[in-house]
């Protein structure tokens, strides 16, 4: 059990090799394991060509389908079919992760902002690199509007600088916020109760009503979970599109 935040950064020795090296791991490390353990469990099952007789394997045709609808109308049908491996991924990545976060004693990688700004840092390179490879020199039109007077373009062309860069932020930032919100909501309302409840009989009468309302908070977190995944492969997905078509 973890006491503390804290504790899932700690270092905590598994096996000593010798009296001075030791196999160590953090809460985080396995963490990542049991997460790659559910991709690789999840797409073995999307491979094994029984998805329509199980309602599991009717919820992951569900959710290929909205993904495809969603990339293809971003992207057009002719170029949707080279990124979309890449936007089915990450939504399946950070919606196992917001999931996962709400398991207790578990670990909200998205509520971390070295982790989630990180990821939303190198997809930012990614998309500026895959706009300069596709359209060289011409992808710096992007930063100037069609119809700009001359006068209007510095300070424009500033902007719609300013504006692009702080998408390596923003992706990540915004679905942290979200998420960490949430649990620091859950974290009061149930510390609260927790205290009232334990105070005195009378004390522990009265907090039966707030408790259902932070079950039903809780519910409404998991919704909210599966929401930022969507809104991230929205984004993301309009990212991509402006470094492909410049528009």
């Amino acid at each position: 059990m973890l006491y503390s935040p804290l504790d899932q950064f700690e270092v905590k020795p598994l096996t000593y090799m010798t009296q001075s090296l030791a196999f160590s791991m953090t809460n985080f490390t396995l963490y990542l394991a049991m997460v790659l353990s559910m991709l690789t469990l999840y797409f073995m099952m999307i491979d094994s060509g029984n998805l329509g007789s199980t309602r599991w394997g009717v919820a992951i045709m569900a959710m290929y389908d909205t993904m495809l609808n969603l990339v293809t109308s971003q992207m057009g049908g002719t170029k949707s079919g080279y990124y979309f491996p890449l936007m089915f991924s990450m939504f399946n990545m950070m919606l196992l992760a917001n999931l996962t976060s709400m398991m207790p004693y578990s670990f909200a990688m998205a509520a971390q902002l070295v982790a989630i700004v990180g990821l939303s840092l190198a997809l930012w390179l990614g998309n500026l690199i895959l706009g300069l490879s596709l359209h060289g020199s011409k992808f710096f039109s992007l930063f100037v509007p069609s119809g700009t007077p001359l006068i209007l373009v510095p300070v424009l062309v500033l902007i719609e600088c300013l504006s692009y860069c702080s998408r390596a932020i923003s992706l990540g930032l915004r679905l942290s916020a979200n998420i960490l919100s949430g649990h620091l909501t859950m974290t009061i309302l149930g510390s609260l109760i927790l205290g009232t409840m334990g105070s005195s009989i009378y004390g522990f009468m009265s907090g039966i009503m707030p408790m259902t309302g932070v079950v039903a908070i809780t519910m409404l977190e998991f919704g909210i979970a599966i929401m930022q995944a969507y809104v991230f492969s929205i984004l993301l997905s309009g990212y991509m599109k402006d470094s492909v078509s410049l528009h």
